[in-house]
């Protein structure tokens, strides 16, 4: 075990959260308010305790085992440090809350302990926020994308922390290819916030709405979440969370001079747009009569659907109240995620066509046994190794679910309260049903349960892995 990388790795991770913490300490002197002294203390703290854990050390090289420990131990290392204004200036007065906020915010779920969020300081919901758009892409690839000689080793970490069931590069150095996803996650955030300016939302809440849209968190920063913004500004938003759930890859080919007709071929891409479709015409037909009309019902379908799908969580509705149909749609949708590549959460599209795939090609070995079918995804054939790391993610997903739905009944909520709260975290979502739908939240959990829903979020964010492997003894053993 490469202690030495580790440490540098957590320091290194320090001293970028002293940089994000930025942003609030400016928001704080624009709106005057004093919280932002606590959150200017606690980056100074930060990189300085960086700076001295990043020190230049001989062995900075790492393996598979490493990337995943320093992955999963720099999240909760930065939710603990990220909770830390929260509570100093008071407006989460309980640190258990605060780092609740805090990972959910990082990982991009959205499920809050807030009962009135417009309470919070101009200072605090900017942080709050902003920790959904690090998170999103994912703060290795910020750091791949701009610390100069990312070695080949390094590509243990962007595999530990980016979603889907295979990681690969865009162009043949790493560090170019985080530098363009960060490029075009960058250049879609900003022109999600000029179009919400031009409907005529108000700046800080077109940089908050672009933040959380941006890493499909869904943080909101009104009560309401967003049901009193106007249409426009939510067709807007609904469209870009969509967007956001897009394999990057597209975009790539879409922007490249000779690949833009791959982007069309993407057969993840294809099937993504499908799912909204179709569940886009269920819930509005299913919804009509719980709505003003026909444009009302298609408006609240296709945000709501663009907002599951994606794990974002925005709401301009409370869905909890819809049909069963509907709901049922929604909490599928749960399951299912965005494409792997994007910035949302879930299970992911392409696995799941893996999955169907692989099973169909089971079913078709019985009824021809000597026939060979090979599954294969854009015209390529599917690695053995891909089938098996599916397999394997869809074990230890169903293992940590039943296990966190065990505990959290320990709080005596209803079935229904229980199983969405736990289908919420760990595939980043935030609202669920019940207690915690969108008029609801999470506050009346116990310590015990938010503490096994915080692991979920990371969990669900990470992929599983880096947050097993760092639960696993034999790992930090010294031999063997």
């Amino acid at each position: 075990m490469n202690y030495t990388a580790i440490r540098r790795t957590l320091g290194t991770i320090l001293k970028f959260e002293a940089i994000f913490m930025l942003l609030p300490c400016v928001t704080a002197l624009i709106y005057g308010e004093i919280e932002g002294a606590w959150y200017l203390l606690v980056a100074a703290g930060s990189f300085l305790v960086g700076q001295l854990m990043s020190m230049k050390s001989i062995d900075t090289h790492f393996f598979s085992k490493e990337g995943f420990i320093m992955v999963g131990l720099s999240w909760i290392v930065m939710s603990l440090v990220g909770a830390l204004p929260f509570t100093l200036c008071g407006d989460i007065p309980n640190y258990i809350d605060a780092f609740f906020e805090t990972v959910s915010g990082f990982t991009t779920t959205g499920a809050s302990i807030l009962v009135d969020v417009e309470a919070l300081s101009h200072t605090s919901l900017i942080w709050r926020s902003f920790t959904h758009w690090v998170g999103g892409m994912g703060v290795f690839v910020l750091i791949l994308s701009v610390l100069p000689n990312s070695g080949g080793y390094k590509m243990h970490l962007m595999r530990a922390e980016s979603p889907g069931p295979t990681v690969g590069k865009l162009v043949p150095r790493l560090k170019d290819t985080a530098r363009i996803l960060y490029m075009l996650y960058i250049a879609l955030t900003v022109m999600q916030a000029i179009l919400l300016i031009i409907a005529k939302m108000p700046l800080f809440d077109a940089l908050c709405t672009a933040f959380g849209t941006a890493g499909t968190g869904g943080f909101g920063i009104k009560g309401d979440s967003f049901a009193g913004y106007s249409v426009p500004i939510q067709v807007i938003t609904a469209v870009f969370m969509i967007l956001f759930g897009v394999n990057f890859n597209a975009y790539f080919f879409l922007t490249s001079k000779d690949n833009k007709k791959l982007a069309f071929k993407i057969e993840e891409v294809r099937v993504y747009f499908g799912i909204i479709v179709v569940a886009v015409i269920v819930i509005t037909l299913n919804i009509l009569k719980v709505c003003s009309g026909f444009g009302d019902a298609l408006n609240k379908a296709f945000f709501q659907v663009g907002s599951i799908i994606t794990t974002t969580g925005f709401a301009t509705d409370d869905f909890n109240l819809w049909p069963e149909l509907s709901k049922t749609i929604l909490v599928v949708l749960m399951f299912c995620g965005a494409c792997a590549g994007s910035t949302g959460g879930g299970i992911k599209v392409s696995r799941i066509m893996i999955m169907l795939k692989t099973a169909r090609a089971e079913i078709q070995k019985y009824i021809h046994p000597r026939s060979v079918n090979r599954i294969k995804m854009d015209g390529k054939p599917v690695e053995d190794e891909t089938k098996r790391g599916v397999s394997v993610y869809l074990l230890a997903y169903a293992a940590i679910f039943i296990a966190s739905l065990l505990v959290i009944s320990i709080d005596n909520f209803d079935f229904t309260t229980n199983f969405t709260a736990v289908a919420a975290t760990i595939n980043n979502i935030g609202p669920g049903l019940g207690v915690v739908g969108p008029a609801g939240n999470y506050a009346s959990f116990s310590w015990l349960s938010k503490l096994v829903l915080i692991v979920d979020m990371l969990a669900g964010r990470l992929e599983l892995y880096p947050i097993l492997v760092l639960f696993s003894p034999s790992v930090w053993r010294r031999k063997g």
